[in-house]
């Protein structure tokens, strides 16, 4: 029988107790037939796109109070890989990645846009989150506290390996996670900058924790959008730039599949 101990701050009151009142198991029944491998994808119009040029089968469904996210099996270059929309901010992104390994997924790769801590980095820069700093709360109810956590090696190795041999320029860098975009200061931006982080999002160190705690393989692929590098936030409109969106998820699917090629011959992940 575990027991927590009270704390200073709640957050830090980690249970070791595997168990839960509900877990994903329980209330989800696996699928037969699918791929081991899922990508989440950010961007609903790339999605649409994908959808227009690919067969493909909706096998399910996760459903949160006033959304519903299909997800699907893409038969993509002859292989089937799952896809679903991503939703935004860490509860949510965790949520995602329980239900759907309890639907039978067991390799996650995500494509998204962050923020970036340095202006030399143009929109659409190519980055590769190795580690996150963890300033969010959800990832603290999966592992024990700390102040960051490492990205899968195999994962990002295979990420890296896909960009190389189309000979995309990429950096591999620290994120920092944060539950709130309009509470990221001067102070702050200056602080995380100083550890070393280059991007700011919502959902990485979250992504990675849950992934940890279920023992099952994920990694990411991120853009550069907005700047935080400046006097003033810029968005560089950056999200105008389906192109961009677009071409990172077809990039993503190429890692998905290439992760699925890997776990067939034996490698990792």
């Amino acid at each position: 029988m575990y027991t927590v101990g009270i704390k200073e701050f709640p957050i830090l009151e980690f249970d070791e107790d595997k168990d839960a009142f509900i877990r994903p198991t329980k209330i989800i029944t696996a699928l037969d037939n699918i791929s081991e491998v899922c990508v989440l994808c950010f961007f609903s119009d790339a999605i649409e796109k994908i959808l227009k040029e690919f067969p493909y089968k909706t096998v399910s469904y996760l459903k949160s109070e006033g959304i519903t996210c299909p997800v699907y099996e893409l038969n993509y270059k002859g292989t089937n890989i799952g896809l679903i929309q991503a939703c935004v901010g860490a509860p949510m992104a965790a949520g995602q990645i329980e239900e759907l390994t309890a639907l039978g997924y067991n390799k996650f790769i995500a494509c998204g846009c962050c923020g970036v801590l340095q202006k030399e980095i143009a929109v659409g820069h190519l980055i590769i989150p190795t580690s996150a700093v963890r300033d969010e709360g959800t990832s603290y109810h999966y592992i024990k506290p700390s102040r960051e956590i490492i990205a899968n090696a195999d994962v990002v190795k295979i990420i890296e390996e896909v960009l190389t041999e189309k000979q995309l320029p990429y950096i591999k860098a620290k994120t920092w996670t944060t539950d709130a975009m309009y509470r990221e200061t001067v102070s702050k931006i200056n602080l995380r900058r100083k550890e070393g982080c280059v991007t700011v999002e919502m959902e990485a160190s979250a992504y990675m924790a849950v992934a940890e705690y279920n023992k099952v393989a994920f990694g990411q692929l991120l853009y550069s959008g907005d700047t935080l590098a400046g006097t003033e936030w810029d968005s560089r409109d950056y999200a105008k730039r389906n192109d961009i969106r677009e071409y990172v998820l077809r990039i993503t699917l190429d890692i998905g599949l290439r992760m699925k090629q890997c776990a067939a011959s034996g490698g990792h992940p």
